[in-house]
């Protein structure tokens, strides 16, 4: 199994140095080559090419065993964001990773195998700029990797209370040990129940999973963010937008931890500007 360069993410002319790809199942929605590829555009790094794999948990040890040495980094979606932490030969694994269980972000490189999770601070970075004042509570929605994430993401935005609500009950309360070691308590609340009032209300869950509550959830954060990106606006958004609520969409996000995991990557931060702008046009090219 290879990662196929996705265009736009070649390297032009230029000899290859340096490899990177996402990985994952599905992954040929993703947008991540548009976005590395334009961040390699804007920093002048020429010798860098970025594609994608299609890998499913049980096949990451063997992809990466069959890397070569112009590897630098791997950036893991969905199955995969668990199972990379079960990678042998890890040589570190970062505090956000380790708190959360998941990383999204495989650095390599001769004798490194580094798991990173970027999705904490790209959280952070999507809502800083929206929240009018102190987080106080925030409703996750879901109970998954990205939820995890989520909980983190509110400890570092200052919030003492995070209100998860997911189908199954036990995995909402499976993610106290992680609110505890962040330092904001936990009330897994029952599917069915409406989420108290909170400063910001973060669905995780795939499109259209809450349609039929968009206007319950929309109603209960000031601030609402709906980590899908396409299609968009969701129920839940549009939601939100009529109850006046300020709403974050999941491109923010993508753009926030793209940004992050560039930087472990190569060692320099592209530009969010450039990485939305970028990925805007991919969305609106593939809607004509």
């Amino acid at each position: 199994m290879t990662a196929e360069p996705a265009a736009p993410a070649a390297a032009g002319d230029h000899a290859v140095e340096h490899r990177c790809a996402v990985l994952g199942s599905p992954v040929a929605h993703s947008l991540s080559p548009v976005l590395h590829a334009a961040a390699y555009a804007e920093l002048g790094l020429t010798g860098w090419l970025y594609g994608r794999a299609e890998v499913r948990g049980d096949g990451l040890a063997a992809f990466v065993d069959g890397l070569d040495a112009t590897w630098r980094g791997l950036s893991l979606t969905m199955p995969l964001k668990v199972a990379v932490l079960e990678l042998p030969g890890l040589t570190v694994v970062s505090d956000a990773a380790r708190l959360t269980g998941a990383g999204n972000t495989l650095l390599l490189g001769p004798g490194v195998r580094e798991v990173h999770n970027t999705d904490v601070g790209g959280l952070v970075a999507a809502v800083r700029g929206m929240l009018p004042g102190p987080v106080r509570t925030v409703t996750v929605v879901g109970s998954g990797a990205t939820a995890r994430s989520s909980v983190a993401s509110a400890a570092e935005l200052g919030a003492a209370r995070v209100q998860v609500l997911a189908r199954d009950r036990s995995k909402a309360e499976a993610l106290r040990p992680l609110a505890e070691a962040v330092g904001v308590d936990l009330v897994a609340l029952a599917w069915g129940t409406t989420p108290p009032a909170a400063d910001l209300l973060v669905s995780t869950v795939t499109a259209g999973a809450v349609d039929d509550r968009a206007d319950e959830l929309a109603d209960s954060a000031g601030v609402v963010f709906d980590v899908v990106y396409d299609p968009w606006p969701t129920a839940l958004a549009a939601a939100a937008a009529r109850a006046g609520a300020r709403v974050v969409d999941g491109l923010d996000l993508l753009v926030g931890q793209a940004v992050l995991q560039v930087g472990l990557m190569t060692g320099r931060r592209p530009s969010p500007g450039v990485l939305r702008a970028a990925g805007d046009a991919a969305l609106a090219a593939a809607h004509v």
